[in-house]
């Protein structure tokens, strides 16, 4: 484990910087003497070490199916296992007959060994030289022990942040990798928590229409909230997306036992004409049943999955402490909370049964207006009997 990061282990580069390298540097001027070129030392260097079908593939077809096989010609690993066979590899021109015409009055040798063309030194050099989005990089590899990936992650970015003005012109360093996944996944999933409690405000808003009852119903959110954190701090558990999914839970849970109180309460004001304190009273006193039967309906549940037990049971143990405490608290918050609230902002009389009143009687004056203008149209065949 790195004492600098605590958290951080198996910290390494994943380049190799001193990877023991021979260099042939090939000299031109003399290379040009004998007819040859740089590219035609690396060209016989690549045939010789991969073959030829990184520099010109060859193909042989078989009459007898008709299908292509690759033909690769190069030295055997076997005989290039000194430096000095190295230097004995043949290099010949890609055009020898243009070669031999443009430089007519020069010395010409069709082959020459590599060791007449370049010189040789060994150095240490990186063994593979990687790149991101064309950038050339260095990779710093980590693996997370005994911390959780959220806080190694912060401490890695104050390094980060302290070293920033000490680099070389040109140089930056970017944090990638599974913090990359995990802020991305918080992100969506916060701002789809928000957006679920907007919309469910706004659909509760359509139902009890007012705006007031699904303002009070939401006072159950933070006490859900607050359960959550204080059975995570509890347990040791991390804020994790599965947490996060049981937050998600306890919360829907929490604003459905809300609504059984707040429209409880609507109901019996105007059934009994009750006061606000009256009403709220009368509906914690019969919806306390009800409540207590869901939470702890679904604490008990959510006990063995919360426990962690058997495999792999650990991955989904803080969705089940996650909705525990969020229902354990937003069952106090519903109960002696809400019905608080509700008390003191809820003074008026409910709006929605007004409007219920309202559309009824728009629905009896309607129908007594269509008996008003009745038009009764006599039976055509009676009146001609009696004519006749």
């Amino acid at each position: 484990m790195n004492p600098n990061i605590p958290g951080t282990a198996d910290v390494n580069i994943k380049q190799i910087l001193n990877y023991p390298t021979f260099m042939f540097h090939v000299d031109r001027e003399r290379a040009q003497e004998m007819g040859l070129s740089q590219k035609d030392v690396a060209n016989s260097m690549l045939v010789a070490l991969s073959s030829n079908n990184v520099v010109a593939p060859s193909f042989y077809i078989n009459p007898a199916n008709n299908i292509n096989y690759n033909v690769a010609i190069k030295v055997p690993y076997q005989q290039l296992n000194t430096l000095n066979s190295v230097l004995n590899t043949p290099v010949t021109p890609s055009n020898p007959n243009n070669n031999t015409a443009s430089l007519a009055d020069m010395p010409m040798s069709e082959t020459q060994t590599l060791g007449n063309l370049a010189t040789v030194d060994f150095e240490n050099q990186y063994d593979v030289i990687s790149h991101y989005t064309v950038q050339r990089i260095m990779d710093v590899t980590a693996n997370v022990d005994g911390r959780d990936l959220g806080s190694v992650t912060d401490d890695i970015e104050k390094k980060m942040a302290a070293m920033a003005g000490q680099l070389p012109k040109g140089m930056h360093l970017h944090l990638r990798g599974q913090p990359e996944v995990m802020k991305s996944t918080f992100s969506t999933l916060g701002w789809g928590l928000i957006l679920s409690v907007v919309l469910v405000y706004l659909l509760m808003v359509i139902l009890f229409q007012t705006w007031l009852d699904p303002f009070i119903i939401l006072f159950a959110v933070p006490g859900a909230f607050v359960g959550i954190l204080w059975m995570l701090a509890i347990t040791g558990t991390t804020i994790n997306t599965v947490s996060l999914m049981g937050s998600i839970v306890a919360i829907g849970i929490a604003v459905s036992n809300s609504i059984l109180l707040v429209s409880f309460a609507n109901e019996v004001r105007v059934e009994k004409g009750l006061n606000a304190v009256e009403a709220a009273l009368e509906a914690g006193k019969t919806r306390l049943r009800p409540v207590l039967m869901t939470a702890l309906a679904m604490v008990l549940g959510m006990i063995p999955m919360s426990l962690g037990a058997g495999a792999g049971g650990e991955q989904n143990a803080p969705l089940g402490r996650a909705v525990m405490g969020g229902l354990i608290v937003a069952t106090v918050v519903t109960l002696f909370i809400v019905p608080v609230i509700y008390s003191i902002l809820r003074k008026n009389a409910p709006s929605r049964n007004k409007l219920d009143e309202q559309f009824a009687l728009e629905t009896m004056r309607y129908d007594t207006i269509q008996e008003t203008h009745t038009i009764v149209i006599p039976d055509a065949s009676v009146n001609t009997k009696e004519q006749h």
